[in-house]
């Protein structure tokens, strides 16, 4: 199972849309926590909405895939207006394929964008996804995904974000 991302932007910011509609991508199965809020935030940041906004514009559909199941991932999706899958337990498979039924697109219509190799990346290849890693938004996190950091690091070593 591979653990290298398809595309590696910077920021959700930096996600280029175009592209994804070039490899045949319509749906979105989007990470929360670091690729689109702050860890241990409410408050979604401007380019977040901004995403969203572009998403729509695009004509593309997306889906929260959270391993996080508190109030502000119910909150976050609804603000952004996208579906939601919370306690996703990413990176097994089972998210991500409800996440594509409430979309109604299959596997090769649809890119995984997230901010961790080991659940996000990894979740999303195993299912041959597109798969889209940004840097995560925040170096607070829980103990064990700093760990996984760590790790990935030394993955990732001296790739450069595409934008």
């Amino acid at each position: 199972m591979s653990l290298s991302p398809d595309l590696y932007y910077s920021s959700i910011a930096t996600v280029d849309l175009t592209e994804l509609a070039s490899r045949g991508v319509s749906a979105l199965l989007v990470d929360l926590d670091n690729t689109l809020l702050p860890r241990d935030t409410s408050q979604l940041p401007p380019p977040a909405l901004a995403f969203a906004g572009r998403v729509r514009d695009a004509g593309m559909k997306a889906c929260l895939i959270s391993n996080n199941w508190h109030k502000r991932v119910h909150s976050a999706a609804c603000e952004l207006g996208f579906d939601l899958v919370p306690r996703a337990g990413k990176p097994l498979p089972f998210a991500f394929l409800a996440g594509l039924r409430r979309l109604g697109a299959v596997r090769s219509q649809a890119a995984v964008i997230g901010d961790q190799l080991f659940t996000d990346i990894l979740g999303g290849n195993a299912l041959g996804m597109v798969t889209v890693l940004v840097r995560p938004l925040s170096s607070t996190d829980l103990p064990h995904t700093l760990l996984l950091r760590k790790l990935e690091g030394g993955i990732l070593g001296d790739r450069v974000p595409l934008a």
